[in-house]
């Protein structure tokens, strides 16, 4: 009785999200390239809000956003409002989601996707760092540097387009209050999507 209380708890304990970086911690600082060969720091952005999207092409769940054009419509209101927005792809050499400089520009451009930069991180370091687990997985750092949400984009996980009426969506709440001065009321959520493909 006691054993099999025991492995429940373990089971339990290994269903909840592990986290790198909680709500209301700093956020840690990185550095990565670009699409475009430029060099890309978080501490540059401090004194301003940033989202970081973990991204990856060939997932149905990240298709779903950016076929709707749901990701891309969030990338251009919340850029407009003077928001950074960086994508991260943290897929290895190999695996799903892998691209060139060149094959993520012209994704970009094809989807008519408007992040603030795109940063390849082919060795994980960066996703990594943030204990990254889906594409999407999303984050939102303040101005100071700490980050505000973590999570889902929405509390529909599911790759089906349709899913996208009537979806509470996690992010564009976190940067509404945000920005209102407001208290997030959903800091943490559990993201949902395909598996970051990192290197072994």
């Amino acid at each position: 009785m006691l054993l099999r209380r025991l492995i429940s708890l373990i089971l339990a304990a290994s269903a909840l999200p592990a986290l790198a970086v909680a709500p209301g911690s700093a956020a840690p600082d990185f550095k990565g390239t670009d699409s475009y060969g430029q060099t890309q720091l978080l501490s540059q952005y401090k004194g301003k809000y940033v989202v970081l999207e973990w991204a990856n092409q060939g997932c149905p769940f990240e298709q779903k956003h950016y076929l709707s054009g749901n990701m891309e419509s969030l990338q251009k209101k919340w850029t407009g409002k003077g928001i950074v927005w960086l994508s991260v792809i943290s897929s290895a050499p190999g695996q799903q989601g892998y691209v060139s400089p060149a094959e993520e520009n012209e994704y970009l451009k094809k989807m008519k996707a408007s992040p603030t930069a795109a940063i390849l991180d082919p060795t994980g370091a960066i996703g990594r760092l943030y204990s990254a687990k889906t594409t999407p997985h999303m984050f939102v750092i303040d101005p100071t540097g700490k980050l505000i949400y973590q999570g889902a984009i929405d509390d529909k996980p599911s790759p089906d387009p349709e899913t996208l009426k009537g979806a509470h969506n996690y992010l564009d709440e976190a940067l509404t209050s945000a920005l209102a001065g407001k208290p997030i009321q959903t800091a943490s959520t559990r993201a949902y999507g395909c598996s970051v493909k990192y290197a072994n």
